[in-house]
């Protein structure tokens, strides 16, 4: 299974680069699926904290504490949510061709993955133009500071507007392809 992993800040658009690859993938003949690191935390908030699930009202200051306050430092799992990822894609390597990981927020999630997957594809996504609706607390936690001097990816992207993000994702896959004919 080939895998991308996109990395950058909230709201920087890992998502949406995650959906249009999707698509170009899927009009060139392949089974694909975007998965989420977030999502195992994101199911403990739901199940055991009220919340409803939608963007608007995610508590992310709880999300940041959980994960990395009690799961990574506090009981010392660092790859708690690497670990699971990394079995899910196991599983769903059975199914689909190829994988992309929509939300990397630290070091180590790009490096344990590529290490297991040597041939994983590590992006980073900005967008410099955005004003961070994020609390200063938000900004300021790891996982929204830990990849600021991180550069060890394949791709780096700037989402300027949609119209250049679906350019650039179409642009990167048609490299990548260019590679594996080339080899």
């Amino acid at each position: 299974m080939k895998i991308y992993l996109i990395g950058g800040k909230a709201r920087n658009g890992k998502d949406t680069l995650a959906s249009f690859m999707k698509e170009h993938l899927e009009k060139n003949g392949k089974k694909v699926c975007i998965m989420h690191i977030g999502n195992y935390i994101k199911h403990y908030i739901k199940d055991y904290f009220d919340w409803d699930g939608q963007e608007e009202t995610k508590p992310r200051s709880l999300l940041q504490h959980l994960g990395t306050d009690i799961i990574r430092n506090k009981m010392n799992k660092p790859l708690f949510f690497i670990n699971r990822l990394k079995e899910d894609i196991e599983v769903l390597d059975n199914f689909f061709d190829v994988a992309i990981v929509a939300d990397v927020r630290i070091p180590i999630e790009f490096e344990e993955i590529a290490k297991k997957y040597v041939d994983a594809i590590k992006i980073h996504i900005e967008r410099p133009d955005l004003i961070s609706e994020l609390s200063s607390a938000e900004q300021a936690h790891i996982t929204e500071t830990a990849l600021d001097a991180y550069n060890d990816y394949h791709y780096k992207i700037v989402n300027t507007t949609l119209e250049q993000l679906k350019i650039d994702a179409e642009r990167l896959l048609e490299e990548e392809e260019n590679e594996k004919n080339d080899a």
